[in-house]
């Protein structure tokens, strides 16, 4: 049997005596778990004064491409960690789920990292506030990386997803964090943990290791340390309402209880694709991960019209689910993680039968392919009935976190709507449904008690990731009940590990902490600023160009090249008439174009490329006669880690012969580096 150790302040640490968790399938002992005799205060000083450091040191860019690298060598151990899976009664399917899944958020973190972040170790956060007459005093926000440890405390469901999920976040962020698995399945994640840690791809004390009890770990938090927790909502509240953490305000994520809900459209009658593909979205959320999953359905809401039809269908395809060991040809669900856990699905199935009918399945007896019947944690797919879901509170009270689900009536979109919102927060919603008007209804009233909604239909079914599967992409969260917190969501994860701080000052001042020139900085000018290379282009480098006259005759040939003959440009007098321009004016994008041939360097040289256009606006018209004018100055630079060029944005204005401005907008471009030293 596997003694579990914590990986405390750069060592591997056993704790004293511990808990014997079981083997899923044939109740074989795996793994003794314990924490006692861990420093938990050592833990937090190690990440804050070790862990953090580093990390701060590193562009979000070199992060990111921290996790790239560990995801691909975590990859290369799969197979190892599949085997371990297996242990926790997890098919195949569920073992992809868990571990292929958490290496692929692992990858599209890494990915959103270099596309969407800076190179930088900081965030400019949004566009300068002006807070004076002359531009002389502005604002600025920026996002810097908080100075503590974050401490998650995961679930038993996803050991590897659950953890990965997480890690990918605060570790972008430059965050250090220590982990603490559910003991129920600890042993897969500390196998995954060792690997991450025999990589040395991330700094010594950005990772750590608890496996067993957090013990006195929330009495040494501070205002700069995170707590985020997956479980249930009882133990959530217990932890969320801590003295520290409320003394400290210490920022604490919950994803709790969940009763999601699948709603079948009226529309969707037998023989229609979308009745079809809600049967079977229903059952597979029953049976993945043997319904332990804080994303299936609970609560499944058909038309009262098709109660039966839809109670026989699923019926049907639920007598074809085959449970025992999955590695056994044929096994369709394994087992539950424990005895423990199997014990609670049965009573709060019991309490759940006190309002609802057993219409397939048997709570207390079923048939198993392998393993140990009488030792593992089996249970077969329960469905249950309820005909009056208003009068019955138990349903949308009580979740019973294995592969159960409730089937019940609604009679139109209102109703259903009030009975979705009985749930009192949930992580998902699905509907089935090809009426996009019923769609829209339901959406509008619904989606305040989700945090996010799946609509399904014959268009996109194919492509479809599914009512439970969160994505690296979207916030995983929701309102109420489901913890009110927010997970992944791409950036938007990233940021709540991050501390938002409103500078203020003079432009000048500003851009030289922000690295972002600030309209009111000084400007440069001397070397055209496109003869140089990204390392000796600076901020504020300037090129003005101009004045060039707009003529009537280059609008026309503007408009016979392009095809736009829009009248404010072709009609003399339908365009005195316009209220914004009274007369002809010249197309903006003849405007960007003479800019362009006021400002660019023809030469080949170190700019590459432009790639586009950002804040694009019209301010003056141009009209026949005006002369206009180009000022290009450098406002960004940001190398790319991998390539041999960086991203530059140019702050660009155009102004006519009044000195009023015309056109705003940035300019991005390609870059080459210096060229490297032989």
């Amino acid at each position: 049997m596997n003694k579990l150790e914590s990986y405390a302040c750069g060592k591997w640490q056993a704790g004293e005596g511990g808990e014997v968790m079981l083997n899923a399938l044939t109740g074989e002992p795996v793994a003794q778990v314990s924490s006692r005799g861990v420093n938990f205060a050592a833990m937090l000083a190690h990440a804050r004064k070790v862990g953090g450091p580093a990390l701060r040191k590193l562009t979000f860019h070199e992060r990111a491409m921290k996790l790239k690298a560990l995801a691909s060598y975590l990859s290369e151990h799969k197979d190892r960690y599949y085997a371990i899976s297996a242990k926790t009664g997890a098919s195949k399917v569920d073992s992809m789920i868990d571990i292929d899944g958490g290496f692929g958020t692992l990858f599209s973190y890494a990915s959103k990292g270099r596309r969407e972040l800076p190179n930088a170790r900081f965030i400019v956060d949004g566009s300068p506030e002006v807070m004076g007459k002359t531009g002389s005093f502005v604002g600025q926000h920026v996002m810097t990386p908080l100075q503590g440890a974050v401490l998650h405390i995961n679930a038993f469901n996803f050991p590897v997803w659950g953890m990965l999920e997480k890690l990918s976040q605060n570790l972008l962020a430059g965050v250090p964090a220590i982990v603490k698995p559910a003991s129920q399945t600890a042993y897969l994640t500390e196998a995954v943990f060792r690997d991450m840690i025999a990589s040395g791809i991330f700094p010594e004390g950005a990772l750590q290791l608890i496996c067993g009890s957090v013990g006195d770990a929330f009495e040494h938090l501070t205002g700069q340390d995170l707590v985020t927790f997956t479980g249930s909502a009882s133990t959530g509240q217990k932890l969320k309402s801590h003295p520290v953490i409320i003394r400290n305000s210490v920022r604490f994520t919950m994803e709790a209880d969940s009763l999601n809900c699948s709603i079948l459209g009226p529309d969707a009658v037998p023989g229609t694709p979308e009745f079809d593909l809600y049967v079977k979205e229903v059952v597979r959320e029953m049976t993945t991960k043997c319904g332990q999953k804080c994303t299936a359905i609970r609560r499944a809401f058909v038309p009262r019209t098709q109660l039966d039809a839809v109670a026989e269908a699923l019926k049907a395809r639920l007598a074809k689910v085959v449970v025992g060991d999955p590695s056994v040809d044929g096994v369709t669900m394994g087992a539950l993680a424990s005895l423990a856990q199997r014990d609670e699905v049965r009573k709060a199935v019991a309490t759940l039968r006190t309002v609802a009918e057993l219409v397939a399945g048997d709570p207390d007896t079923v048939a198993v392919t392998g393993g140990d019947a009488a030792k593992g944690a089996f249970l077969g797919p329960i469905l249950l009935r309820c005909q009056d879901p208003h009068g019955a509170a138990v349903v949308h009270e009580v979740e019973a976190f294995g592969p159960v689900s409730t089937l019940m009536p609604y009679d139109d979109v209102d109703d259903v709507i009030a009975l979705a919102a009985k749930g009192e927060g949930s992580l998902v919603g699905s509907l089935f449904t090809y009426d996009n008007a019923f769609a829209r209804e339901l959406v509008l009233g619904a989606a305040s008690h989700h945090g996010r909604l799946l609509i399904v239909n014959r268009d996109c079914a194919k492509e479809s990731t599914g009512h439970g599967s969160p994505m690296p992409v979207l916030v995983h969260g929701g309102p109420g009940r489901a913890g009110g917190g927010e997970e992944m969501g791409g950036v938007r994860g990233v940021m709540h590990y991050l501390q938002r701080t409103a500078l203020q000052g003079s432009p000048a001042t500003l851009a030289a902490i922000t690295g972002q020139w600030l309209p009111g900085s000084p400007r440069q000018e001397g070397v055209h600023p496109f003869r140089k290379n990204l390392d000796e282009l600076q901020l504020g480098d300037t090129v003005k160009a101009g004045p060039r006259k707009v003529t009537l005759e280059e609008i026309e040939h503007f408009a016979a090249f392009t095809g736009d003959t829009f009248y404010a440009h072709m009609d003399e007098v339908a365009a005195a008439a316009n209220p914004f321009f009274g007369g002809r004016v010249a197309h903006g994008y003849y405007i960007l174009s003479m800019s362009a041939g006021l400002f660019v360097q023809p030469d080949p040289g170190p700019v590459l490329a432009n790639y586009g256009l950002d804040n694009l606006r019209f301010v003056t018209p141009a009209k026949p006669g005006d002369e206009l004018s180009v000022t290009l100055t450098c406002k960004g630079k940001n190398p790319r880690i991998t390539e041999h060029y960086g991203e530059v944005r140019w702050d660009t204005v155009v102004t006519n012969q009044d000195g009023k401005v015309v056109a705003t907008y940035d300019v991005l471009t390609m870059v080459e580096k210096a060229p490297a030293a032989a």
